[in-house]
């Protein structure tokens, strides 16, 4: 139960530190221009940093796990 209590969190921060980071990246390029809202430029910003942050998660869990185990 501790195990899943653990995961579930572990996900938990990492979708807001995706979010969050998406975000920082996204709004200074809305604001110049360079892409638009719901444009395909926003979707390949979100996938990437979702990427980026899934490969440092999936990194870093078993370091995570054991420690709280």
């Amino acid at each position: 139960m501790k195990k899943a209590i653990i995961g579930i969190s572990y996900v938990s921060i990492w979708v807001i530190i995706w979010g969050t980071v998406g975000s920082l990246i996204d709004y200074p390029l809305l604001k110049l221009g360079i892409y638009n809202v719901n444009s395909v430029g926003q979707g390949i910003t979100f996938i990437t940093t979702f990427l980026l942050a899934s490969f440092i998660a999936v990194k870093f869990y078993s370091k995570i796990i054991n420690k709280f185990q």
